[in-house]
């Protein structure tokens, strides 16, 4: 047994519990294990988790492998039943009511998702480069995702894109995972600085700067792939020739909008990889112009997503973190409570109970996504810090312990648990700083709600009993 992370998680437990009596203290409060009170409810989750985790340490690690998609269809089932049964709670279709306990499904379908994803990859003929095995793994991403998007419940969703940090361990080309992270910048640059011009032209910098990195990328992406310097002189040095005139032309002699070039030059740069791909007989060439020309068609899509489909609440979160708006009454509120109550704890922090930000209730949700502010004001930076290097040691564990898995199995459930921590815990601690936009996800072991706690108790456990058995996987 790997009595390492069970002693982290025992304390992450405990530092959790202190947060959320801190979070949900009133003055007046004498009993912290009153069933009444947030902190009395949590205790009762924390000592079910423990027996819980118990329990999926004594069944047979063979078990999960051989009811690994059993499991998953009946987690999608279930899903699926929470659209149409659950209660609008705060706009939201997401929780169960069963007598006096709430559950979250959605907590509860990431360990069955990363086991069914662990089951399909350790299949003898897996191949994660063919394309019968990748649209598979995708589709067991997705389609919790898509179930819980339909819930309302779209920062839970997103939550299930870590699993593809599992599926670029496995072998998954790296320029999938580019594709995704230059989808964000896109995303960001685009709007961000949509409404920004250059100097005195009439050309947005959102919409130039994207435009410009499709080239770039498109150029640096030859050289990686072919290893060839003169298309890539030709791509690179050629868009910021004319790019450079073009900016003269405007800046002095008759202002027009750089983008029209821009367009020129991606739609020269994807003929001369038609060409390229067709002369020397080489897919890299068409794949890498297909990558441009998708980057074109997310750009000029993302705008339409940003003000169609994403709902006011979810634009007004964006603008505030990316610095287009400062609604510090409104949407902007949360953050900016959260960083004054972090703030205000200094160094060595204000000590428990005596928080005044989180005492008198300023911080919304501090006691759930917000936990971590309370744990910045009562103990400071050193406890902050503190809580970061425990998780930091979970994270580093959790690694070492799953590439000493002796199978695929193993290995990629390891991993799963592994990214889905480091998501909540980016994500988290980023909202709750004013790095990331306001998603509502939980940090895990801090955070108050029965669900989120047993969900990553299963998730955990489950790994250290596979763990456990390695051995006889040999």
């Amino acid at each position: 047994m790997d009595w390492v992370t069970i002693v982290i998680y025992l304390l992450l437990i405990i530092g959790g519990w202190f947060s959320v009596c801190g979070a949900s203290y009133d003055y007046g409060d004498r009993d912290f294990l009153d069933f009444s009170t947030r902190a009395g409810r949590q205790f009762v989750w924390i000592i079910c988790s423990f027996g819980l985790g118990f329990i999926l340490l004594m069944l047979e690690e063979r078990m999960y492998d051989m009811f690994a998609y059993l499991i998953y269809i009946g987690m999608i089932l279930l899903l699926i039943v929470t659209i149409f049964i659950a209660p609008d709670t705060k706009g939201s279709r997401s929780w169960l009511i069963l007598g006096p306990v709430s559950l979250q499904p959605a907590e509860f379908a990431k360990f069955a998702t990363a086991l069914a994803l662990a089951k399909f990859m350790n299949a003898y003929s897996f191949n994660i480069k063919k394309w019968k095995c990748f649209l598979p793994l995708v589709a067991f991403i997705l389609l919790p995702m898509l179930l819980i998007i339909l819930q309302k419940e779209t920062g839970s969703a997103l939550v299930y894109l870590a699993f593809f940090l599992v599926l670029y361990r496995e072998g998954m080309p790296g320029v999938v995972l580019f594709s995704g992270v230059c989808a964000v910048v896109y995303f960001v640059v685009g709007i961000r600085f949509d409404q920004v011009f250059i100097a005195d032209t009439p050309t947005p910098i959102g919409e130039f700067a994207v435009l410009l990195m499709i080239l770039l990328f498109a150029g640096s992406m030859v050289w990686v792939y072919r290893k060839k310097w003169e298309p890539v002189r030709n791509m690179i040095g050629g868009s910021l020739l004319v790019l450079l005139i073009a900016y003269l032309v405007s800046e002095y002699l008759s202002p027009f909008n750089l983008v029209w070039v821009e367009w020129g030059l991606c739609v020269v740069t994807i003929g001369y990889l038609l060409y390229l791909s067709l002369s020397e007989r080489q897919r890299a060439y068409l794949l890498i112009g297909l990558f441009a020309l998708g980057s074109i068609g997310f750009l000029y899509s993302s705008d339409y997503v940003f003000d169609n489909i994403l709902e006011p609440h979810q634009q007004i979160r964006i603008k505030v973190v990316l610095g287009m708006e400062e609604d510090l009454a409104g949407a902007g509120y949360n953050v900016n409570q959260s960083k004054i109550a972090i703030g205000s704890g200094g160094l060595t922090g204000k000590g428990f109970l005596n928080g005044t930000q989180t005492k008198l209730k300023y911080v919304p949700e501090q006691d759930t996504d917000f936990i971590f502010c309370t744990v910045g004001e009562e103990q400071g930076f050193v406890g902050s810090a503190a809580v970061l290097l425990l998780f930091l040691a979970l994270i580093l564990r959790l690694i070492a312990t799953s590439e000493r898995q002796t199978s695929t199995f193993g290995r990629v459930y390891g991993y799963s648990v592994v990214s889905i921590f480091l998501f909540h815990l980016f994500i988290n601690i980023g909202m709750v700083l004013g790095l990331t936009p306001v998603i509502g996800i939980p940090l895990p072991f801090f955070s108050y709600g029965g669900s989120s706690l047993w969900g990553f108790t299963i998730l955990l456990f489950i790994f250290l009993r596979i763990d456990a058995g390695r051995s006889r996987r040999l």
